[in-house]
């Protein structure tokens, strides 16, 4: 029997996504207009936890696409225009040039970053010292480059060690669906699941990093460069005016890594089964034998190419994103590849998260149009000089762990920015405020993937999947470093950043704009 048209569209919509998924997302599609004409406040929160929804169930359906519905949605009954819209866009223009060029430029460095990555794995027996290392990597890596790219590398490196066992234990033994684990024997399934443990633990302890070396500097998170341009800050000064509260988080952060793996708490603490390690080195023995002239020659330019990525970067000689495509022209055209499809493939993983960023800045645009955070910005503005730092810090984690922590951090620094301007508060005060934002910005926001782009990123990669790593899972092998990251930052702002602050600047440290 023909089925009927209306049946046929509700099967399409959305796909193979859960019909109670489809139930709800119409529900919410019905219930905003309403709520809307009511009262505007409410139903702009409501949306925010929709949208916040559709991110939580990201395995289910790509954000992107009941996200884009609830953007369209709100522009349509006027929670927001395009204008606006377009403004947020051209005001993160650099975030998305990142998203689109550097993350691309990456796929050209995966021989060499896999190469490394698989001796550092290989070399290291212990599963605590493994992610210590992954974690202190990860960490040092973001306090010069953006926290995305260092995913990036990190997911393309577990990406090749996945298939590089999934093909060998499959009896097919070609590059089918990676997801696809119907052909393995019983015995290669029991350690695929060790290894998915295993390859989880890595990237959660390799994402907290990014946060722990993404607070440091200036360059690390983009609403860091977004702070330290309002403060007036170069690098320098601002490695060190946020020194009293990173650095103590990042001891702390490292410990709890230890602590984790050796208790095995939270999902973590699975070693590497024996028999994927042999198929692994066995992999690199027959790569180092195969290795051609030419082959050796494209590792060494792209370790070059590694250098100018970390040197520009550092000295930041041009925008992310631009940096990023200069590493794309390098790696191809040095290392031969032509062709168009070739290159294509590298824009592959980043686009959807790129169009799913952009459909995020609509929901910025409500937020802003709606005024939803301006309660809680005027509340903190009227308490006490001392006990703004704390309220900062903690209204930005909080804000930042359901929000994304770019425009957390935007929001917040300009509005102390006004406030400074104002005569409200003192240049001092102001830029104390400013440490208290970044930090806030960045610690918390590890609890849940909406906080941080990088996160996000993960949980919507090729990889999640591969892994079984779904947003519940992230929020729960984050929850100790959550905890131990906001309360450590928490006093440190409440009882080091004053006097430590105070002490550089009479010993001349830092100064006073």
């Amino acid at each position: 029997m023909e089925m009927s048209f209306g049946r046929a569209l509700y099967r399409n919509f959305l796909g193979q996504s859960p019909d109670w998924y489809k139930v709800t997302l119409l529900s919410f599609l019905i219930l905003n207009p309403i709520l809307f004409f009511v009262s505007p406040f409410i139903a702009g929160w409501l949306l925010v936890g929709e949208f916040i929804f559709t991110l939580a169930m990201a395995l289910k359906c790509y954000p992107l696409l009941p996200g884009g519905l609830l953007a369209i949605e709100a522009v349509i009954i006027g929670m927001t225009t395009p204008g606006h819209i377009r403004e947020e866009i051209s005001a993160n223009l650099e975030v998305l040039l990142l998203l689109m060029f550097m993350v691309a430029g990456i796929y050209f460095m995966k021989q060499l970053l896999l190469l490394i990555f698989t001796k550092l794995l290989l070399g290291i027996r212990s599963k605590i010292l493994l992610s210590l290392a992954f974690c202190f990597a990860a960490a040092f890596l973001s306090a010069f480059l953006d926290a995305l790219t260092v995913v990036a590398v990190v997911i393309s490196v577990a990406v090749g060690f996945y298939s590089i066992y999934h093909r060998y234990a499959s009896t097919r033994h070609d590059n089918g669906d990676l997801q696809d684990d119907s052909t393995l024997e019983e015995d290669s399934r029991a350690s695929l699941e060790k290894f998915r443990a295993f390859l989880r633990s890595l990237m959660m302890h390799a994402g907290v990093g990014t946060a722990l070396g993404g607070v440091m500097t200036m360059v690390g998170e983009p609403q860091n460069l977004i702070i330290a341009k309002a403060a007036d800050w170069h690098f320098v000064d601002f490695l060190l005016r946020v020194a009293p509260v990173s650095v103590p988080v990042l001891f702390c952060g490292l410990a709890t890594c230890v602590i984790v793996e050796k208790m095995r708490w939270f999902g973590y603490g699975e070693s590497l089964p024996e028999s994927v390690r042999q198929v692994l080195r066995e992999f690199d023995e027959k790569s180092s034998r195969e290795r051609t002239r030419q082959d050796k020659m494209k590792l060494v330019v792209q370790g070059i190419i590694a250098v100018w990525l970390i040197v520009a970067l550092a000295l930041h000689l041009a925008e992310v994103g631009l940096i990023g495509l200069s590493v794309i022209v390098f790696a191809t055209a040095l290392c031969g590849v032509t062709d168009e499809h070739a290159i294509g493939k590298a824009f592959t993983e980043a686009l959807p998260f790129t169009a799913l960023l952009t459909v995020f800045f609509a929901v910025v645009a409500v937020i802003i149009d709606q005024k939803l955070f301006s309660p809680i910005i005027t509340f903190v503005l009227e308490a006490a000089p001392h006990a703004q730092l704390s309220l900062f810090y903690l209204f930005n984690g909080l804000l930042s762990s359901i929000s994304d922590n770019v425009f957390v951090g935007t929001v917040y620094i300009n509005e102390a920015k006004t406030a400074l301007e104002q005569g409200l508060i003192d240049r001092n005060q102001f830029e104390l405020l400013a440490v208290a934002i970044n930090t806030g910005t960045n610690l918390p926001s590890v609890a849940t993937p909406n906080g941080q782009a990088a996160f996000l990123f993960l949980l919507t990669s090729a990889l999640a999947p591969l892994i079984r790593l779904s947003y519940g899972r992230m929020v729960w092998m984050a929850l100790p470093y959550t905890l131990v990251l906001t309360l450590t930052g928490l006093a440190c702002v409440e009882f080091i950043l004053m006097p430590a602050t105070e002490w550089m600047l009479a010993h001349g440290w830092i100064a006073t704009a």
